[in-house]
């Protein structure tokens, strides 16, 4: 997966809305696009390099803890997290090369990880 950032008043780019997964949220400030990385250019302001974990849902709004019960044993490893939450669930994006350290991590932590081939 790949990070991007383009100037708030962009129109969306057709590479972002390509793949199986992506992300795409406007504020006053950015366009921040969440997409894989064989579909965002090479330039522009992007971090390429990133693995993502989708965490089990679908949660409800009202439960409490689910993104702590995450993030507190990668914070205890030194690992950054990069959220995406949509309705039904969450997803967790780690660089590349803390993704076995992440996942020893949160195993340790009762967490039990399925793998799957990225896009």
């Amino acid at each position: 997966m790949a990070v991007s950032r383009l100037v708030p008043g962009a129109a969306i780019p057709s590479w972002a809305t390509e793949g199986s997964f992506f992300s795409v949220t406007r504020t006053a400030d950015e366009l921040s696009i969440v997409a894989a990385e064989r579909c965002t250019p090479a330039g522009g302001q992007s971090q390429r390099g990133w693995r993502a974990l989708k965490v089990h849902g679908p949660f409800a709004f009202s439960e409490i803890g689910v993104v702590s019960a995450l993030a507190a044993p990668l914070a205890q490893a030194k690992i950054g997290v990069f959220l995406v939450s949509t309705f039904d669930t969450d997803y967790l994006l780690l660089a590349s090369s803390d993704l076995e350290t992440a996942i020893l991590a949160l195993e340790g932590a009762g967490h039990t990880i399925h793998r799957s081939t990225p896009e």
